[in-house]
């Protein structure tokens, strides 16, 4: 993997900063459609993607190389992400896809074509939005 150091010297780094600075410097890596597989931030050792157990050293890059991470970008001493290139990916334009509260309050990732004329969520047509779940709000 390839690794690039953004030197940050300024205040008030925070990810979204951050994250804006890392796709940019990807791009000038003849990435066309960066995209964050992984990422860590020093400071308050939070990461994604997290599991219990899992290492926080190593644990946010191991994932980010095992799911097509080819370049590692840190910037300041803060943040550190792990992307690839989704130039070749279809995108979900138009996905069925849609968020919905059940009746328990949990949040749950539904198909629409499967809900018919409910807006509710159901089994048959849902299932719980956990951390592998993909949010579609």
């Amino acid at each position: 993997m390839t690794r690039i150091d953004i030197d940050y010297t300024g205040s008030h780094l925070n990810y979204r900063l951050a994250s804006t600075m890392a796709r940019d410097i990807a791009c000038g890596t003849q990435m066309s459609d960066p995209t964050i597989v992984a990422w860590h931030q020093r400071s308050t050792h939070a990461m994604s993607h997290r599991f219990d157990g899992a290492r926080e050293e190593t644990w946010w890059e191991k994932y980010g190389l095992g799911n097509g991470g080819v370049l590692e970008v840190s910037v300041g001493n803060e943040f550190e992400f792990v992307m690839m290139d989704s130039r070749d990916y279809e995108t979900l334009k138009g996905s069925p896809l849609r968020n919905l509260k059940g009746s328990d309050g949990m949040e749950y990732v539904c198909m629409t074509p499967l809900l018919g004329n409910s807006r509710t969520a159901n089994a048959k047509a849902c299932v719980p939005l956990d951390d592998w779940m993909a949010d579609q709000y």
